[in-house]
């Protein structure tokens, strides 16, 4: 079957075929010049050609070394600058020195001058002059325009002069046209008679002091025979300058329609702009019909904007203010059917680029309601529990007496589009058929249009009761029961692969779940309901989320199953705070429940063993511990409780083997802190009166063990037993003003200093250390400051300086001794 080419891809492909002929034919005068200068007898031998096949084109090099290159180069930069200067005297002459001859002198000269500058490019064209013609041909051009100017000023002086630069623009096209097609070999003269087409019916309009709808008309129609000279004109110039001013004055024009629609009063006073911009339509799908396939597109987005603002201008005007954004969405929904219209491709493409930009305006007129009421409920975060707030859901915003416009329609506006969303989701076969002319989408595009028509269903549902200005308690139900129904879409999806529809859902339902627990707050049972609801729907979606595989899809799905379950840890806390609340507690006496949750954490851990939910969930649960720590610090006694019991769950955490290297230590710590918190609430002023007790065995069972294991860390063996004495002590010494302490404290480290260095034990070297090191600060402390308030201000920046310069020039040895050091500790037990 015989391909036959459109005229557009047949005039491609005739332009293209002419480039390779004149580089051809370039190639081959290049030759003949070379060959004739070797036929004629030098005086001199000549130079021999280069090495290559008797007809083989030349080399680049030659080519761009070739004297007739060069000379036309320069010969066209002479001419320019040469018809430049004549311009400008032309000008000179016919604005300064008018006065200075009489009118027959003038006339006579610039029409002596101008009959002569177009009678030369003809004479030059014969004569294979055709550079020199170029520049001739414009500056007539210019001459035409100053004739003009002459005209006016002598015979028609008391012409308006906007009416007759419109007739004049007008000649003046249709003599540069004809001028043009008279020495068809002169490239300027028809392009300029375009350019000044573009300014007679404008300039018309001006002078006949028009209203703005006769501007619009004069820019739409020259519009109109932009197109046409762009699609039946001749020669590349003509039809780009065409296609320019074309595209330059149908988007004035209907720029000026579109602010006549949207500020019309009435459906009649629309009409008019209306039918003004159906008719820049038109022009726009004319020429996209012809053109290549960018600005086919384009011409086709250009054509559907213009029909929904015509159509949709004339419904707005006919209904109320609320009812704007629907009248454009219901013209861009129709818009749709494009898709089977008798155009092009490209068109339609552009077509229904515009329907579904009318229909993302749309949307994005509807966001500001549905950010409100997701994050309304913040502004009432200062009165929680204060009770169902008045003005129903409204009043739970934070909207209460609020006039918000358009917020009537804005489900409709939301919903519609999803609800053909969803259609089209669930009949795709069956809608790229029906599309098959226009576009082709494939089945990746089908999931972005399930998981658009989910988010906008979501939000339309979500923003209805406000909008019916619904009870406090049907809108917190509502957020629930889409929160529910979210969540279980994307539990399904995330079992058959976590494709986009899941990921929606999923979002959609923690940004529901949020806004839903922030509006419970506002009243107890709310809050009991709506978080007891979602702790038992996000440890329901975490159980029944699951992946088997180890592909990245399975990945992301134990991801989201573990993120799931902290979920739903968190609204346990959120519960655990409420109980305590509700019991009237004081924060410090309300911690022990807060510790439920941890508590019921490490069960759930041990239950979960090596599931991808049990380590985010036994963190989770450690920051419900960190929490209570927090709420009882206002209390010694309580914290030191606190403290204990957060051990206990350690200890209890560490009997699994997977995590005892951790929550061993973490055991240990919490014990000692609690110890130590006590100690300091019964304002025990010698702590080593019951820490000694507790070092003394922890020594000896340190020494036990490390003789059973002589590979044992000494952190293990004896890290506890230390710290229990030392650090309590050293709080001591801080705040004590006597000496005793501080001295023995020091004595006692050092030993263990020596000690550790000497059996090289790293947790005796550390340790004691660090303690003498702050001990011995803590004496030194009042005699630094005294010294400090002795010497002048700009000693320390000084010394600071020096000594970072010292660092600084011994950086490297620094370096190898830290890694000595660092090395020898590591060598120690």
């Amino acid at each position: 079957m015989t391909h036959v080419p459109s005229p557009a891809e047949e005039l491609a492909l005739l332009d293209r075929e002419l480039v390779r002929l004149d580089a051809r034919r370039m190639q081959l005068l290049t030759r003949r010049a070379w060959l004739l200068s070797v036929l004629q007898p030098p005086a001199a031998p000549p130079a021999a050609p280069p090495a290559a096949a008797p007809f083989a084109p030349p080399s680049p090099t030659a080519s761009a070394a070739a004297a007739p290159v060069a000379r036309r180069s320069a010969q066209n930069v002479l001419l320019t600058l040469g018809g430049l200067l004549l311009t400008i005297a032309a000008i000179a002459f016919t604005l300064v020195s008018w006065g200075h001859m009489g009118i027959g002198g003038r006339s006579a000269v610039l029409a002596l001058v101008t009959v002569v500058a177009l009678a030369a490019p003809a004479v030059l064209l014969r004569r294979g002059l055709s550079s020199t013609a170029e520049a001739l041909g414009a500056l007539a051009l210019v001459l035409m325009v100053l004739d003009a100017y002459a005209l006016h000023r002598v015979a028609a002086p008391d012409a308006g002069g906007l009416g007759f630069a419109a007739a004049a623009s007008a000649v003046l096209a249709v003599l540069w046209a004809v001028y043009g097609l008279a020495l068809g070999r002169l490239r300027l003269p028809r392009p300029a008679a375009v350019v000044s087409v573009q300014f007679t019916l404008v300039l018309w309009a001006w002078s006949a002091d028009a209203q703005a709808s006769a501007f619009g008309w004069a820019l739409v129609l020259t519009a109109a025979l932009d197109c046409a000279i762009a699609l039946w004109g001749t020669g590349v110039g003509v039809r780009t300058t065409a296609a320019v001013g074309g595209c330059v004055t149908g988007l004035a024009g209907s720029l000026v329609a579109l602010v006549q629609s949207v500020t019309a009063g009435t459906p009649a006073a629309a009409v008019a702009p209306g039918v003004l911009l159906l008719t820049g339509a038109a022009v726009a799908l004319v020429g996209a019909w012809r053109a290549p396939k960018g600005f086919a597109v384009a011409g086709g987005l250009i054509a559907g904007l213009a029909v929904v603002a015509g159509a949709g201008g004339v419904l707005r005007a006919g209904a109320s203010a609320d009812w704007t954004v629907p009248a454009y969405l219901l013209c861009g929904l129709l818009l749709l059917a494009s898709v089977r219209a008798p155009l092009p491709r490209p068109a339609g493409q552009g077509a229904l680029w515009a329907s579904l930009v009318v229909v993302a305006g749309s949307i994005l007129a509807a966001a500001p309601a549905v950010g409100v009421t997701l994050a309304g409920p913040v502004s009432r975060l200062s009165a929680v529990w204060a009770g169902a707030p008045e003005g129903g859901v409204r009043g739970a915003l934070g909207m209460a007496g609020m006039e918000w416009s358009q917020l009537s329609t804005v489900p409709m506006v939301l919903l519609v589009p999803a609800g053909l969303a969803g259609a089209a989701y669930r009949r795709w076969a069956w809608c790229t058929r029906t599309a098959g002319p226009v576009v082709a989408p494939g089945e990746a595009w089908r999931s972005v249009v399930g998981a658009s028509a989910l988010v906008l269903g979501w939000a339309g549902l979500l923003v209805l009761p406000v909008v019916l200005d619904a009870a406090y308690p049907a809108a917190v139900a509502v957020q629930s029961v889409l929160v529910a129904a979210l969540l279980a879409l994307a539990v399904r999806g995330m079992r058959r692969g976590a494709d986009p529809v899941a990921w929606a859902a999923l979002v959609c339902g923690v940004a529901g779940a949020v806004s839903a627990g922030v509006l419970s707050l506002a009243a107890e049972p709310a809050t009991y309901a709506v978080f007891g609801t979602l702790l038992v729907l996000f440890g329901a979606a975490s159980a029944g989320t699951r992946a088997e595989s180890s592909s990245p899809a399975a990945r992301a799905t134990r991801v989201v199953q573990a993120l799931q379950a902290c979920a739903a840890v968190v609204c346990a806390m959120v519960l655990a705070g409420a109980v305590g609340a509700s019991l009237e507690l004081a924060t410090y006496r309300a911690a022990p429940v807060m510790l439920v949750v941890p508590a019921a954490t490490v069960l759930i851990g041990t239950r979960l063993r090596g599931g991808p939910s049990a380590l985010p969930v036994e963190l989770t649960g450690a920051f419900a511990g960190a929490v209570a720590v927090v709420m009882a610090v206002p209390d010694g006694r309580f914290l030191a409780l606190i403290l204990a019991l957060c051990g206990v769950l350690a200890a209890g955490t560490a009997v699994r083997a997977e995590r005892r290297p951790v929550a061993g230590y973490v055991a240990v710590a919490l014990f000692i802190l609690a110890t130590w918190v006590r100690l300091s609430a019964s304002d025990v002023s010698a702590p080593e009166a019951y820490t000694l007790p507790v070092t003394i065995p922890a020594l000896a069972v340190g020494v036990l063990r490390r003789r059973r294991d002589p590979a044992a860390s000494s952190w293990t063996a004896y890290g506890a037993g230390l710290a229990a004495t030392l650090v309590p002590s050293l709080f001591a010494a801080w705040v004590d003003p006597s000496w005793v302490r501080p001295l023995l404290l020091g004595v006692a480290a050092l030993v263990l200093t020596l000690a550790g260095a000497r059996v090289r034990l790293q947790a005796l070297l550390l340790l004691g250390g660090a303690v003498l090191a702050l001990d011995a600060l803590h004496e030194l402390a009042p005699y630094v400051v005294q010294v400090a308030g002795v010497l002048p201000r700009w000693l320390p920046p000084a010394l600071a300086g020096a000594l970072l310069l010292v660092v600084g020039a011994t950086y490297e040895q620094r370096l190898r001794d830290a890694r000595r050091l660092k090395d020898a500790l590591r060598r120690m037990h």
